[in-house]
């Protein structure tokens, strides 16, 4: 992305530079470096683990709690859904309070929900400790991002993210072929485990090795957009997954319809916000669009 569109992260704020003890800007090739993008691999890394490890072992879960297709499905959705729907909250947040501390809070809560995962007693159980991983990753994943591009000088700021993008996409990958070993070996409860050393590994590394940044403080945070949004992505795959089984075509239309309308009125909330969770503008950049 070109300087100019990124002077400005999802929630409104600039983000200030982040400096080593000496109050420099840190290279990649110094200690201090190498330990923040361990930490930030690490920690990046064991929510796309997360998000693909699971899958192989979802005809396993299905089993032991006489699960359908549409119980699987919403096991992957909660998930998926926080996090997708969260993850500009989660970097307004950590400009606003601070990306180290928001870092660490989502490695922390992260850790703890996969935990919960493999003491699930029941589906119930297991689907509310999902959606409690999706919400910490949103919160430890754009944060992670941002403290990279903040953290490191110009010259070695892209071979920083370099490094966080092609590890975190070596975890993806790797992920069913874990989920499968562990499944097979093991239990399904194991696919959960794997991925909480990571997540501690790095909050201790974040919380001993990291230069700490200083928030901004100030601005507000669109809470609002952040509900429309969520409510809105909810709405719309509730309709595609469990519409059959809540009443058919009726209810699927109902669902359909009321998340078209929370997500145009997030489109209208942040064209009229202060500081919105997603900066219009930024639509703006032909790369950002294409890409997203």
């Amino acid at each position: 992305m070109s300087e100019p569109h990124r002077k400005k992260s999802p929630g409104g704020a600039a983000p200030a530079r982040r400096k080593d003890a000496s109050g420099s800007p840190l290279r990649l090739a110094s200690s201090a470096g190498r330990w923040a993008v361990a930490a930030t691999v690490l920690g990046s890394g064991a929510v796309f683990l997360e998000g693909t490890v699971t899958t192989v072992a979802l005809p396993t879960i299905g089993r032991d709690f006489g699960l359908g297709m549409s119980g699987l499905q919403w096991l992957v959705n909660a998930f998926l859904l926080p996090l997708s729907a969260l993850i500009l909250l989660g970097g307004s947040l950590g400009d606003r309070y601070g990306r180290r501390r928001l870092f660490i809070i989502g490695l922390l809560g992260f850790a703890a929900a996969s935990f919960l995962c493999i003491l699930a007693p029941s589906f119930a159980a297991l689907l509310a400790c999902r959606v409690c991983q999706g919400i910490f990753g949103a919160l430890l994943i754009p944060n992670s991002l941002a403290i990279l591009d903040a953290l490191f000088t110009a010259e070695d700021r892209g071979a920083a993210i370099g490094q966080w993008a092609g590890w975190s996409g070596i975890s993806t990958a790797i992920g069913p072929l874990v989920g499968g070993w562990l499944a097979d070996t093991f239990s399904w409860r194991w696919v959960f485990a794997c991925v909480v050393p990571f997540a501690l590994a790095a909050a201790w590394i974040a919380a001993r090795r990291m230069p700490a940044d200083e928030p901004s403080g100030t601005g507000t945070v669109d809470y609002l957009g952040a509900a429309l949004v969520t409510l809105g992505l909810a709405c719309v795959t509730g309709a595609l997954v469990a519409g059959k089984d809540l009443g058919g075509l009726p209810a699927e239309v109902a669902l359909g319809g009321a998340g078209v309308l929370l997500l145009a009125g997030f489109a209208v909330v942040e064209h009229r916000t202060a500081q919105p969770l997603l900066p219009p503008d930024l639509f703006r950049s032909w790369q950002f669009s294409g890409t997203n």
